[in-house]
């Protein structure tokens, strides 16, 4: 259970209060100390040393050249008194012409300014600096040659202009460029602080080489490491995807007897939090806590700190400290934890974040906590710290889930009287609960304000809206909707078949076709658009028509996939089809696109199921020549349907066979009749055993449940299978299994909305930890075209970690070729993975990165 959020607030410093919370003892580069100018700079008013006030003005004085001419003006501080200025690095220098000057650009060689213009948002944050450093940096901005710019400041600039010229750079190129250039000037010294900014930089860029270069000139010159280099680099690597190394630079920092300050904490607990390691994070927060890390033990004014067991640690945290610990609690379900940290701030006077009440209302949210929601949002508003858009965000999707749309309008309404801005989240949310509520007025209103806005809808929140306006009857507001993105021509080939299906799936097959004759139009027809108009044809009973654009396919330069053969196949044969359906069969196997026996149990079950049997005897020979393996369900409907026409023989001659194929019947669940039948495939007395453990008093194991929707689904008998799921589900049972068996038999039979719901169920429930899950999401997202979700279901497997396998890269290896890779360069990748695993994980991840857009938003 959460504790109760109960809190003295006069212990908090409030925003805009006089009151602060505890300082840390986190060292503070001189960069990061650096004051802004005032934007004035014709007069200025400075402190000397006794305090006396005195006011500086600019006036413009030509600037002695090299050969004692005057070229240009400078602009140079004149006093009133003779006085030494007072420096926000605290250093004292007397007047000069470094002190405050500024270069007019005619100064710098550029001519008649014919260089590159320096933008504006650039050219204001420059300005805030003051002193030369604006006109140092628009010079390095217009100025290839370094000698060129620089010459006017070539002497004089001192330590803290050269980090801030370093730490201004936006090319890591011309960064270490004038990093060496200031190397080369026998008058500049380049401190830790230098390095440790040329680090981040060369970081950023995943630079690794450069980085251990400068480690090594760093060593050679003598120049030592300190807390903030090490954190640095640790941060780094951490954020380059290369947790190993990052933590050998935690080790090697231990190793010199530094102890990691409270920056260098956070950073490696995000890195264990980042890797899906919450144990890992956990225990070193709490070694650090005690002063483990090193092998010393922290001592603090009064003696030493300790860190007792559980959470209780006598530590002064900051806030972002305290907000990285909540995460990754959250992240790890430790929910009781993440309660626990939070309270220990309130207890410490540490004022919470927007940020840290979003952490906190989102694990909440997440979990049903909406009882400590309202109480989180009152305290945010005691405290003075007011929502952002996040937050709002946060709430609209978290009352949305739980289906009270109302309130999360309201919150979105609240945000707008806020006076902050909605972004894209705001709006794709809130309008895809309107368009699966139905909630046309309203989605149309939220439509309008985001075009006044200029903001673009995306493709998914597109098809959303299709639907809802189909499901509402409203055809022609649905047409009108889907032509208003055809016309603009950036409708992708995905977005064509999600429309399609939309259409198809409610049984509107004109207005399928007419998608699928746009998508035509604009030459982006591809297997996924065939299969979504064949499942429609076949939802609308339109089964010559599904044959005839099946047999046009090659036609369009489009070859059949496995979905096109086994949707037509499955089609056919629930349609009392047989003959037509063994014709698409052979096809088939001929194109060598069987793997399993699945179309050859459905065209069997066609022909049983008219009591055609030496039609579907035929079909199981012809299967077994293939050197396709049945399975049980195949010897089931054959033992079965023998069993009804009388025809003894037969069915133990199947038995004999399933027994010699080594498919276990009676001999491996031997405590459960259940299990037994489900072997076997006797669903008639495997559901008449069931009724008897329903009647029981402790009803049916979810095991032997799982059993029969398994029975169920491998025969693709929807209805009696979604009854005992959700039966499970009611009672709290449903596990992983139970879900992947109702995901596997959605998908097979193309009803992928329904799949669909499946995995956000197993998402929400956290049920999705298996391999064998996991790929079946992957291949579901294959299937539909939902490529992005299907490379963060990836991210997440390497994640969690999950081992991929040869069935997971096949999946990907769809997804690429379809995105237009070539199957040559798709089965270099495996033999790369084959070889070298880490280094072809890297590389899958880099091709599908560079081919679907995926926009990372791990981190609160």
């Amino acid at each position: 259970m959460f504790l109760k959020l109960q809190l003295d607030t006069g212990c908090l410093p409030l925003l805009g209060s006089g009151k602060t919370s505890p300082s840390i003892g986190v060292p503070v580069s001189p960069i990061e100390k650096l004051e802004p100018a005032n934007k004035d700079r014709k007069q200025r008013v400075l402190q000397k040393p006794n305090g006396e006030l005195v006011k500086k003005r600019i006036i413009d004085v030509p600037k002695p050249t090299g050969d004692g001419t005057r070229r240009g003006l400078v602009r140079e501080p004149v006093f009133k008194k003779e006085s030494f200025v007072k420096n926000p690095d605290g250093e004292r220098r007397g007047k000069s012409w470094d002190g405050g000057g500024i270069v007019k650009k005619r100064d710098l060689g550029i001519g008649n300014g014919s260089g590159k213009k320096v933008h504006t948002k650039c050219s204001t944050k420059w300005a805030y600096y003051g002193g030369c450093i604006p006109a140092i940096l628009r010079a390095l901005d217009e100025v290839k040659d370094l000698d060129e710019a620089l010459k006017p400041w070539e002497d004089r600039l001192n330590n803290k202009e050269r980090s801030i010229i370093l730490k201004e750079q936006v090319s890591w190129e011309r960064a270490l460029e004038i990093f060496d250039w200031f190397k080369r000037k026998d008058c500049y010294e380049l401190n830790v602080i230098h390095y440790n900014i040329m680090l981040r930089i060369l970081g950023k860029a995943r630079k690794w080489s450069y980085i251990e270069g400068l480690w090594d000139e760093m060593n050679v010159k003598g120049i030592a490491p300190i807390n903030s280099t090490y954190g640095t680099l640790i941060d780094a690597y951490s954020k380059g995807g290369l947790k190993e190394e990052a933590l050998v630079w935690l080790e090697r920092m231990n190793q010199q007897g530094m102890e990691p300050d409270e920056v260098t904490m956070g950073i490696v607990v995000q890195l264990y939090k980042k890797a899906g390691e919450f144990r890992k994070a956990e225990e070193f927060f709490k070694r650090w806590s005690l002063g483990e890390c090193s092998g010393k033990v922290r001592h603090s004014v009064n003696g030493a700190i300790r860190a007792e067991s559980g959470l209780h640690y006598s530590i002064c945290l900051s806030s972002h400290t305290y907000n990285t610990l909540i995460d990754t609690y959250g992240k790890a379900g430790q929910l009781k934890e993440a309660s626990e940290v939070f309270a220990k701030m309130l207890r410490e006077g540490i004022a919470p974040t927007t940020v840290t009440f979003n952490t906190m209302i989102h694990i909440c949210g997440n979990n049903g906590r909406l009882e400590e929601v309202v109480s989180l949002m009152e305290k945010m508003e005691e405290l003075r710290c007011p929502p952002d858009t996040r937050t709002y965000n946060i709430l609209i999707s978290l009352h949305t889930k739980h289906d009270n749309i109302n309130l999360a309008t309201n919150y979105f309404r609240k945000m707008k009287e806020a006076r902050l801005v909605p972004d894209l989240v705001s709006y794709r949310t809130l309008l895809y609960a309107y368009s699966i509520r139905r909630m046309v007025s309203e989605a149309e209103d939220l439509v309008l304000e985001i075009d006044q806005r200029g903001l673009e809808i995306d493709e998914f929140t597109q098809s959303a809206l299709t639907r809802m306006y189909i499901e509402a009857g409203d055809i022609e507001k649905s047409w009108l909707w889907f032509e208003r993105f055809h016309f603009a021509g950036n409708m992708s080939s995905e977005c064509y078949s999600a429309n399609i299906d939309a259409y198809g799936e409610r049984g509107y097959v004109s207005e399928a076709e007419k998608v699928f004759r746009c998508c035509q139009e604009e030459k982006k027809l591809s297997a996924l658009e065939f299969n979504v108009m064949i499942k429609a044809y076949g939802i609308g009973k339109c089964y010559s028509k599904a044959c005839k654009l099946f047999d046009s396919m090659e036609r369009h330069g489009v070859v059949p996939d496995k979905c096109s053969y086994s949707s037509l196949v499955q089609i056919l044969a629930s349609a009392d089809m047989p003959l037509a359906a063994k014709l698409y069969l052979k096809k088939m196997q001929d194109s060598g696109l069987i793997s399993d026996c699945i179309p050859y149990c459905a065209v069997i079950s066609s022909f049983v199921k008219l009591g055609q049997l030496e039609m579907a005897e035929g079909v199981y020979k012809e299967m077994v020549g293939f050197d396709v393996q049945p399975d049980v369900i195949v010897y089931g409907i054959l033992i079965n349907a023998f069993a009804d026409a009388g025809s003894v023989k037969e069915a133990l001659g199947y038995i004999d066979a399933m027994k010699k194929a080594g498919i276990p019947g009676n001999t491996v669940i031997y405590n459960s009749l259940i299990k037994l039948y489900t072997k076997v495939s006797f669903l008639k007395e495997a559901e008449e055993t069931y009724k008897l453990l329903e009647s029981s008093k402790e009803g049916p194991a979810i095991y032997s449940s799982n059993c029969m929707i398994d029975l169920y689904s491998e025969r693709s008998m929807v209805k009696p299978a979604e009854e005992i799921f959700e039966s499970l589900k009611r009672k709290g049972q449903a596990n992983e299994f139970t879900f992947a068996m109702m995901l596997c038999m959605y998908k097979r039979i193309g009803m992928y909305e329904e799949a669909m719901k499946i995995v956000k169920q197993m998402r929400e429930q956290e049920l999705l930890t298996d391999l064998l899950s996991y790929n079946n999401v992957l291949a579901l997202y294959a299937i539909c075209g939902r490529f992005k979700e299907a490379v963060g279901i990836f991210k997440e497997m390497l994640k969690v970690p999950v081992q991929p396998d040869d069935t997971t890269f096949k999946n990907l290896g769809v997804i690429l070729v379809k995105s237009g890779v070539s199957k040559q360069a798709v089965g270099k990748l495996e033999v790369t993975t084959t070889r070298d695993a880490e280094n072809g994980l890297k590389e899958w991840m880099s091709v599908l990165s560079s081919i679907v857009a995926w926009d990372d938003c791990d981190d609160l």
